[in-house]
């Protein structure tokens, strides 16, 4: 995210986060890291720990090892007073300092990115914002020194979309936090379920299902204004929205009496056309970047598997054949990994199938009754929905399988996470 622009206002005002982060399983050659205190010489405390926050972002990431602030020998903020001697000894590879200054319009964050072993600056960099962006400030630098030392595009400034359940109140909300969980928001609230949450490429709006009307209906929703719009409401069932890479078209899943099928929503004109016309269920439909490809799942091989789908020559064809059971196909945005729900020994999994060997990989056996995988916009990272101790939480793991945490909510169970675009 891009400091100095304007922030989303949410229609609802910020409430205390309900999601807290667990790391359970890191990588074993992760970088050895120091995020040392920023240096801050305010009369008051600042409102948010900028330090700790990047260092949590940078550790829970899994690639990186941080070094706890109390085992540091010193507290140097500028690169003249680095002792690449010391850091050497605590076997850091990298050092991050810096300094927060106030000037009475904003704070501005100074910080270089130091290389212990070449004895080196390798990077300075200065970020600027108000008092309410220094969060985002954190996970702009966050963001910076991920790419920077691994090559692949940050994702803390990112945002996910999610619904919790109150079994005991019958209320369905869905949410909007940081990737971390802080900050969680109330987008939209029912007595009737809500389903499917999908964002808009530009990150301004969600589209989501709902029951309210009596049948399920697909609504967007913008998070600038939270304005609200019922798009599809066609008689039977209309589920399952996804927007094609361009936003200019979102694909569902619609049924009149009979088996679901897909259908594609011309945003601009308001044109409906129908994709697949199959006598099996058709359903869980998601573009591939190429903006022509969706893949989905179809049980016309008799159970749930994954297909793929040309919506220009309508070509459909078979893509997972490991198992009785594979569903919820999503694609890294770089179109190397598919992702999906597989069933093995009874339980139900995430497994990541490599597209160019087809070879399958289970990555999430430690969790059980796994649903709704959501890639993150760097191909790195997939939260999903688990079941842990009879309620439903959120957990992510890296598409290799190496780093894993969970995001269990304080209140309730949560469900359908969906991974925003990086905007």
């Amino acid at each position: 995210m891009r400091l100095m622009l304007s922030l989303l206002v949410l229609l609802s005002a910020a409430v205390h986060a309900e999601l807290t982060i667990q790391v359970t399983q890191g990588k074993q050659s992760a970088i050895p890291i120091g995020i040392v205190p920023f240096e801050w010489d305010g009369l008051q405390p600042l409102p948010e720990d900028v330090r700790g926050i990047v260092n949590d972002d940078l550790g829970r990431s899994g690639y990186f090892r941080t070094l706890a602030a109390e085992n540091m020998i010193g507290r140097p903020y500028a690169p003249e007073q680095v002792v690449f001697g010391d850091w050497k000894n605590l076997r850091q590879d990298f050092v991050v300092i810096g300094k927060i200054t106030y000037d009475g319009s904003g704070y501005a964050v100074d910080f270089h990115v130091m290389d212990v072993h070449q004895k080196v600056e390798l990077f300075h960099h200065r970020v600027r914002g108000t008092a309410s962006q220094l969060r985002d400030m954190a996970h702009y630098i966050s963001d910076f020194v991920f790419s920077k030392l691994t090559g692949i595009p940050g994702v803390f400034s990112t945002k996910i979309v999610y619904v919790t359940t109150n079994r005991e109140r019958n209320r369905f909300n869905l949410n909007y936090a940081d990737a971390d969980g802080a900050r969680e928001q109330l987008i939209f609230t029912s007595t009737q379920p809500i389903i499917s949450p999908a964002w808009s490429p530009d990150g301004k709006r969600i589209a989501y299902v709902s029951f309210e009307s009596g049948r399920t209906a697909i609504y967007f929703q913008e998070l600038a204004t939270g304005k609200r719009q019922m798009v599809l409401n066609m008689k039977g069932s209309n589920s399952a929205p996804a927007f094609s890479p361009d936003g200019q078209r979102l694909a569902f899943v619609h049924s009149e009496g009979g088996n679901p099928d897909i259908f594609v929503l011309d945003l601009a004109s308001g044109n409906v056309s129908r994709l697949t016309d199959h006598y099996a269920i058709d359903t869980e439909p998601q573009w591939m970047k190429d903006n022509r490809t969706i893949v989905f799942t179809s049980s016309r091989a008799g159970g749930p598997q994954v297909y793929s789908l040309d919506t220009i020559t309508r070509e459909v064809k078979r893509m997972t054949f490991q198992g009785n059971y594979n569903a919820r196909p999503r694609v890294t945005d770089d179109g190397r990994k598919l992702i999906y729900v597989h069933r093995e020994d009874e339980g139900f999994h995430i497994a990541s199938q490599d597209l160019a060997t087809g070879a399958v990989n289970i990555l999430t056996m430690d969790t059980q009754l796994d649903e709704s995988p959501s890639v993150a916009p760097n191909g790195s990272m997939v939260i999903y929905a688990a079941t842990e101790a009879d309620r439903s939480i959120l957990a992510a793991v890296s598409v290799d399988g190496d780093v894993k945490f969970r995001l269990p909510s304080k209140y309730g169970d949560v469900r359908e996470p969906a991974w925003s675009p990086i905007f």
